[in-house]
């Protein structure tokens, strides 16, 4: 089980050990180009390839994904049709060089909204990769924050009733478990590329000792560069989890 932040001091490296990203602005890159929206998307998946690649070769371990949220479906049917046929197709056409890149899938959200196809090809893609070891791709889609912890503690009940008439006994560590993202440690960086500065419903339990890293530049134009300028941003942030500097410099030593 992995160790929250908020109970244990984690370890820190310049390379941060899991990234999480929200990749916005692709309809924009789009419309300033005087592109359909679909261009964008389109093109957002060529960025996905390219930050996934280069993640693995920083020995990046965990890298999640905000593919497609709870509040996305509010969008015109057109463009939700669109986001849900690319997803198939990117799933179809990636499979094979997630595995040979040694890069395990998961996908992880309110799935039973997805039709037939969609749900039965995410299960045969990470059953495909799923003795890859070198990084964990995870997909957020038809994800929420607070779904997350709401599903997490609606499955811990069902698990032990008892807790319902022992409300003091619920701790962090038995509610842990039941998150979607259990098998990953808590993001050490959190990207959010278009310009907009919030965290959207995305990973919120998780995200409460994560560095955050705001940038301009549009999903689609978000390159290599572009993630080492993020990495390099992230190894001058002071990572103290409540303490002091003093003690982080061994001044109080």
């Amino acid at each position: 089980m992995v160790h929250s932040s908020t109970m244990t001091v984690l370890e820190t490296s310049p390379v941060p050990r899991h990234v999480a990203i929200i990749m916005d602005g692709n309809g924009r890159w789009a419309t300033q180009r005087r592109l359909p929206r679909t261009a964008g998307h389109m093109r957002g998946v060529q960025a996905v390839r390219r930050i996934v690649e280069a993640c693995g070769r920083r020995g990046v371990r965990y890298l999640t994904l905000f593919a497609f949220s709870t509040e996305n479906w509010r969008r015109p049917a057109s463009e939700v049709s669109l986001l849900m046929r690319l997803f198939v197709r990117t799933l179809e056409k990636e499979a094979d060089r997630l595995r040979e890149q040694d890069v395990r899938l998961r996908v992880v959200g309110e799935l039973s909204a997805f039709d037939d196809r969609l749900r039965n090809l995410i299960t045969q893609v990470e059953e495909h990769t799923a003795k890859c070891q070198a990084l964990t791709l995870t997909i957020a889609a038809n994800y929420g924050g607070r779904w997350d912890i709401l599903q997490a503690m609606q499955a811990m009940l069902k698990a032990h009733p008892d807790l319902a008439t022992q409300p003091q006994a619920i701790s962090e560590t038995l509610l842990s478990p039941w998150l979607a993202m259990s098998y990953a440690p808590e993001p050490d960086l959190f990207i959010r590329t278009g310009g907009e500065q919030r965290v959207s419903n995305f990973l919120i339990w998780q995200l409460a000792y994560t560095e955050l890293y705001f940038t301009d530049c549009w999903w689609p134009d978000f390159n290599e560069a572009s993630l080492d300028q993020a990495f390099h941003w992230y190894s001058q942030r002071e990572r103290r989890f409540g303490r002091t500097s003093a003690q982080l410099s061994g001044a109080d030593a």
